[in-house]
């Protein structure tokens, strides 16, 4: 197999290694792929055909992450608008949140 990654020292197996141990702490794909590029000098994991979400549903990782960022998003807007009554900008913000997760879930059942 022929990797676009020839001039990179860390071997494809290394890579989807330290995916499922950053899973396992429960970092979201998204740091995942950071740490990988700040502390590895791993560009993409695309280089090595590999995809860290893929990676970590093969590892039997969660990786539901976006829908538990928004959940924090929304907390912590509900949280603000119990100070700030007249703060509807943030209300709206909440609820357009709470749709989208409704849309995505309502999608992910067809």
């Amino acid at each position: 197999m022929t990797d676009k990654a020839d001039w990179s020292k860390i071997k494809p197996a290394e890579v989807e290694k330290i995916i499922l141990d950053l899973g396992k702490q429960g970092m979201p794909p998204e740091k995942i792929g950071l740490t990988l590029r700040d502390q590895h000098g791993v560009p993409k994991a695309k280089l090595f055909g590999l995809k860290i979400k893929k990676v970590l549903q093969k590892g039997k990782i969660d990786t539901n992450s976006e829908k538990a960022s928004l959940l924090k998003k929304i907390e912590k807007l509900h949280k603000h608008s119990e100070k700030n009554k007249h703060d509807y900008t943030a209300m709206r913000k909440a609820v357009m949140y709470t749709a989208r997760i409704n849309r995505r879930e309502k999608l992910a059942k067809h």
